[in-house]
């Protein structure tokens, strides 16, 4: 399994992508997964970015990008082109984004055909790419079952999932079975950890990307309420990409220690 640091990390913090691949080589972590907002405002080209990120041992493992599912759809496709073509630029081979903005059971069938239309619209216009849809809550992949349903009615091989591993605890399902479940269509994991399920809004959008939120309540990947040392050992995750998703404080100290416990608790040294 390769570890990637998520850009977003460093939302709040003035950082640039070289600084950011070479503290991620020199960490041992084999990838960034980068913010849709910074992929396309890269300050060097595309090019020289991957340049860096290769003479440090660092790739760019996905970009994540927020792709509107109603509204305008020449507009979101549009923006669709733009992050696909610097992921393309990146070589990277995946784009995130999330199936639309509400629960699952808040949605009739015609919202969710329409959904899945333009799910499977962005997937033809990807190529190449792997369009990655977040299990995530308020959207129509908020359990493992809306998830299926989703996989099922878009329909096309560009469709790939992100597990969220605390995300589909926060649904009440057991992570280590919809793992199983699921498991032909993930091909990215994300990582992060919570105080307890009192604390879970800490992770909502509103709170996440304001500087003024709060992060009380957000944990290490492993002093947290759910139990990844148990989803490791019981999950066969060789060969795919995850992320350690931290919007906390002090994030190169938080992703040092996580990456080097997350080694461990997948059986290898102190690498």
């Amino acid at each position: 399994m390769k570890i990637s640091l998520c850009s977003i990390s460093f939302r709040h913090e003035l950082v640039s992508l070289p600084e950011l691949t070479r503290w991620a080589g020199e960490n041992r972590l084999d990838g960034i997964e980068l913010w849709g907002a910074h992929a396309l405002h890269l300050v060097d080209p595309p090019e020289l970015a991957l340049e860096l990120a290769r003479a440090h041992g660092v790739s760019f493992s996905m970009i994540s990008d927020y792709f509107a599912l109603d509204g305008d759809e020449a507009r979101a496709m549009r923006r669709a082109d733009g992050i696909f073509r610097v992921a393309r630029q990146l070589e990277s081979g995946k784009v995130r984004t999330f199936a639309g903005s509400r629960p699952s059971s808040e949605m009739n069938g015609q919202a969710r055909e329409e959904i899945c239309r333009r799910l499977r619209k962005l997937c033809e216009a990807a190529g190449d790419l792997k369009l990655v849809v977040e299990i995530h809550p308020n959207t129509f992949a908020d359990t493992v079952e809306s998830t299926l349903e989703l996989i099922d009615r878009v329909d096309h091989p560009a469709l790939g999932i992100n597990f969220d591993v605390l995300h589909v605890w926060e649904s009440g399902a057991d992570p280590i079975v919809a793992y199983q479940q699921l498991r032909e269509h993930i091909v990215h994991l994300h990582l992060k950890n919570v105080r307890s399920r009192r604390d879970l809004a800490v992770f909502e959008p509103g709170n996440v990307y304001s500087a003024s939120g709060t992060r009380d309540g957000m944990t290490p990947l492993f002093d947290g309420a759910y139990d990844y040392r148990r989803f490791f050992k019981q999950s066969a995750t060789e060969g795919l990409d995850a992320s350690l998703e931290w919007f906390g404080e002090n994030p190169r100290q938080i992703l040092r220690v996580d990456r080097l416990q997350l080694a461990r608790a997948r059986g290898f040294a102190s690498v």
